[in-house]
């Protein structure tokens, strides 16, 4: 296993292809980087902009350049010795036109070969496809329907917009039977009672007969007969497979398991040995070639039995030899990956809010508590509001799923003495209590655990676990606790039946009495898990981290905004403990799934330091743009907490250079908030939302930020929101560097999200996944050489003194490999006047060492200054202790070159006097 010094993510596709990136790689390796890291390569729906809805495990996406250029990014990648890390989505696929598994299932259901591929519920009537505008019946009175023969492989298709649906073989015959007197009648017959094996040669035979003139004209006019007539077309519909609905129809009856919400996404049954192998296979063949070094797991929840998942592809993958392995998981508060998973950490979403933590001030939460209820006019309860987003959300967009589990759970409960009396609503309402109750993604029980699980016992009780961790239904402790612990919220809540929620929770935790009912058990447990994963997603990140906006910095993917800053003794302790259990995992900082990029959180976090300040200064803001706002029957639009959020945003991605003047990039902010503020309102489900838009509202809203961001029509606005945010986007960039030297220095992998060694001011998807200028790029890289630190932080707008920094850093992390991978975490004391405004820490392996010292909670340090760099004599007597085993060396500031000699304490007005932060090396 090749452990990276430093990863670069790169998102193919919207105008990166294989070429382009193979012209980057020496860039990459100048910059520092050891690993290209890819979003995913194998071929996707026409059009992608992403790859996560692939639709072919054994071939590279065409539009990227195809399997030519995937060797030609692979040679210029060896060249300067740089390795490629891929993005592999083994948990879904798109239900599309070009994903032969899935037509092959559409054509034969349940008999398909692939039918096994796919987690479908083939216990429905039909399988749903939802993916009609309206109802159907309005798109078949208004001719959306329509009939197509594709003359070279003899299959008829159901056509529905720009969708092909091949027709079940035995439902040829409704066509053919329109052609009467002709062969195709004859043949027709033959296909009314054909199966599966013999499809192929009807198929052919129908393919030679329409290659007859005479005979091809009979099959033409059958089909235009066919299609012309509604109701023999919808004859021909009902006879299949399948049963085309109104879009909005999946979130209560959809009959396969999907990608969270995303219909067009259904899932794998990737645990199925034969589905795994199919899957895998040419992923596996590219790591034994060497062209693949290393594999980013996508939405490991998702799958049935993570563990086991992953303990197969280490196997098949590279036999006893580990692979670089990673995992998309999100990890909770208080949650630690788990400890018998055979990764080398997760993709490090955790790291950011370890960030977030050590940059946000804890001692003003009240503060900004207050001045957020005050100018929303609400009352602010954040558990209670997490409870009733994860109850609507299960119970309404994820309906379908909430269904499919409690008929599951029912059946065992009629089975079953102890659940005999249970209501089916009763279970229904304790599934919902015990899911929102679960404080982290899921929990990884699996079918090794479901002959301990049978046991003849009571409720759950903490006496169950033993010395070992294990508790004696074979469950780990970790699980044991987290359903326990549910439980006995589920208890509480209003209205619980007791009896349905224990029966359920014992359920969780495979309790059952009767052998029977083991594999229903099971099968509920693992759908259970899958589903809770989607629920915390939907319900938390993408609902409520859009109602929650005290100060929306925290609202990141695997962040807490209920937790408003912590101690440096916290992140000390936290970097203990990721060195111990994850030091190759990935330490990012913004990601293509990232709520906003690093640097507008970096300045955001400043809004901690000021929240009385902040308060006025939007309620200035808000009275100035008053005649912009409409006020609808339902309220005002935007209403005061929306504004709130909105102020916020705009600090984040402002350009700190923008002009007045410069009419095209205040367009460009106009579109970019305008996408922002769309997408916000809608996953906030409060006055509109991907199902029922509101368009009077969200143009309303849509009006505001174009008004406010004009400047011939608010330019008094526009010179007091840019003079007030001036001072917080300078302390943004110190913020911005420390983040960068902590995470280049502490336990774990830097990643680097393209373009990212400027400022990223990005928003949510589809703005952080915009395309990056690398001419421009590289041009600043060129132009660093001979650049005094001094100067180039008299251009700090431009993003130059991170660029250079992250050079610097990674060249100190690529001379000494074993120091950053393996060394010993030293936290760093510091004292005097501001020790409270700096965090150190050193890696020590044998007699080389680093020591990385930066600022934190500084607002109070940067008044008045024009660029971030805080003056020495602010730092009065404010030093950082050195241990007694690195006091006798020498130290060089990796960025500056200065050298320091040893001693007890380095003066913080010394050792930044140059720079904002400083990484010193052991001097040679």
């Amino acid at each position: 296993m090749t452990t990276p010094t430093a990863t670069y993510r790169l998102q193919f596709r919207n105008g990166m292809n294989f070429d382009r990136a193979a012209a980057l790689a020496g860039y990459l390796s100048r910059l520092g980087i050891s690993h290209l890291y890819a979003s995913p390569l194998f071929t996707a729906v026409t059009g992608s902009t992403h790859g996560y809805d692939g639709c072919d495990f054994e071939s590279i996406e065409p539009e990227i350049g195809g399997e030519r250029g995937f060797e030609s990014l692979r040679q210029a990648l060896d060249s300067v010795a740089l390795e490629l890390i891929v993005d592999f989505v083994p948990n879904h696929m798109a239900a599309a036109d070009a994903n032969h598994w899935w037509q092959a299932v559409l054509e034969w259901g349940a008999a398909s070969p692939y039918a096994g591929f796919f987690d479908i519920d083939w216990s429905a009537p039909k399988l749903m496809l939802p993916i009609l505008g309206s109802r159907y019946e309005d798109e078949l009175q208004c001719g959306t329907f329509g009939l197509q023969f594709d003359a070279i492989s003899g299959t008829l298709f159901f056509s529905c917009y720009e969708r092909l649906l091949p027709l079940t073989p035995p439902s040829y015959a409704l066509v053919l039977d329109a052609a009467p007197g002709t062969l195709l009648t004859r043949l027709g017959t033959n296909f009314a009672s054909a199966i599966v094996n013999e499809t192929g040669a009807l198929k052919k035979q129908l393919a030679k007969l329409a290659s007859q003139p005479e005979q091809g004209n009979a099959l033409s006019e059958a089909i235009r007969a066919v299609a012309s007539n509604r109701e023999r077309l919808h004859q021909v519909h009902e006879a299949q497979i399948w049963q085309l609905a109104d879009w909005r129809l999946a979130r209560e009856a959809i009959t396969y398991r999907r990608f969270f919400e995303i219909s067009d996404l259904i899932c794998l049954k990737v645990e199925t040995p034969a589905v795994f192998e199919a899957v895998h296979r040419r992923l596996f063949a590219l790591i034994a070639q060497g062209a693949v070094d290393g594999v980013r797991i996508d939405h490991i929840d998702g799958l049935a039995d993570p563990k086991s998942y992953l303990e197969r592809f280490q196997t098949s993958a590279a036999g006893t030899c580990a692979h670089y392995l990673l995992v998309e998981k999100i990890v909770e508060h208080g949650e630690r990956l788990r400890d018998d998973w055979p990764v080398a950490g997760t993709t490090g979403y955790e790291f950011i809010s370890l960030l977030a933590g050590l940059f946000v001030e804890p001692g003003n939460e009240a503060a900004m508590r207050s001045a957020y209820q005050r100018f929303s006019g609400t009352e602010v309860d954040y558990e209670a509001n997490a409870r009733d987003a994860k109850r609507a959300i299960f119970e309404y967009n994820l309906a379908a799923e909430l269904a499919a589990l409690t008929n599951t759970a029912a059946a065992i409960a009629a089975a079953d003495s102890d659940g005999h009396d249970i209501s089916t609503d009763a279970v229904r309402r304790a599934i919902i209590e015990l899911a929102t109750a679960l404080p982290v993604y899921r929990t990884y029980i699996n079918s090794g655990d479901i002959n301990s699980g049978d046991i003849d016992s009571g409720n759950i009780n903490s006496s169950d676990i033993n010395s070992s961790g294990i508790n004696s239904s074979g469950i780990s402790e970790i699980d044991r606790r987290l359903i326990a612990d549910a439980v006995a919220s589920a208890r509480r809540a209003p209205g619980a039946d007791v009896a349905a929620v224990e029966f359920i929770g014992n359920l969780l935790m495979l309790r059952v009495r009767h052998a029977p009912n083991r594999d229903l058990a099971l099968r509920f447990v693992t759908r259970f898990q899958q589903t809770s994963g989607p629920l915390m997603a939907k319900a938390i990140e993408d609902t409520l981290f859009y109602r929650f906006n005290q100060l929306i910095a925290l609202n990141e993917v695997g962040g807490a905004p209920d937790q408003f800053g912590a101690s440096v003794s916290a992140f000390h302790s936290a970097m203990h403990e990721r060195r111990r259990f994850q030091p190759d995992g990935l330490s990012a900082t913004s990601t293509h799934d990232t709520k906003r990029g690093e640097d507008a959180r970096a300045r955001l976090y400043v809004l901690s330091e000021m929240p009385q300040t902040w308060e006025q200064a939007v309620l200035r803001w808000s009275q100035m743009n008053a005649p912009h706002r409409v006020h609808l029957a339902d309220g005002p639009a935007p209403e005061p907490d929306v504004e709130w959020l909105f102020y916020q945003a705009l600090a984040g991605v402002w350009p700190a250079d923008l002009l007045p003047q410069d009419e095209d990039a205040f367009f460009s902010l106009q579109e970019r908030m305008c996408v922002y503020m769309e997408k916000a309102l809608r996953e906030a489900k409060l006055r509109t939302n991907w199902f029922s838009i509101n368009q009077d509202y969200e143009q309303a809203v849509r009006s505001f930020v174009v008004a406010v961001l004009t400047p011939g029509r608010n330019k008094r606005f526009i010179e007091d929101f840019a003079g007030t945010c001036a001072p917080i986007w300078l302390t943004g960039a110190i913020n911005s560097l420390a983040q960068l030297a902590i995470k280049i220095a502490a336990p774990g992998v830097p990643d680097f999200y393209q373009g990212s060694e400027l400022w990223n001011f990005s928003l949510v998807d589809p703005d952080n996944r915009s395309a990056v200028d690398f001419a421009y790029l590289e041009r600043l890289l060129g132009s660093l050489t001979g650049q005094e630190p001094e100067s180039l932080l008299d251009q700090w707008k431009s993003g130059l003194p991170k660029l250079a920094f992250t050079i610097a850093g990674l060249r100190a992390r690529h001379e000494r490999r074993a120091l950053f991978a393996e060394g010993q975490y030293l936290e760093l004391a510091s004292s005097g006047e501001h020790a409270g405004s700096l965090v150190a820490f050193a890696r020590e392996q044998d007699d080389d060492f680093a020591i990385v010292v930066a600022p934190r909670l500084v607002r109070g340090l940067t008044q008045g200054l024009d660029r971030p760099l805080i003056p020495a004599e602010r730092w009065g007597d404010t030093a950082i202790a050195i241990p007694n085993s690195l006091q006798k060396h020498a130290m060089r500031d990796a960025m500056t070159g200065a050298r320091y000699t040893g001693g007890a304490s380095l003066p913080a007005a010394q050792i930044l006097a140059r720079f904002p932060v400083a990484l010193l090396v052991k001097a040679a």
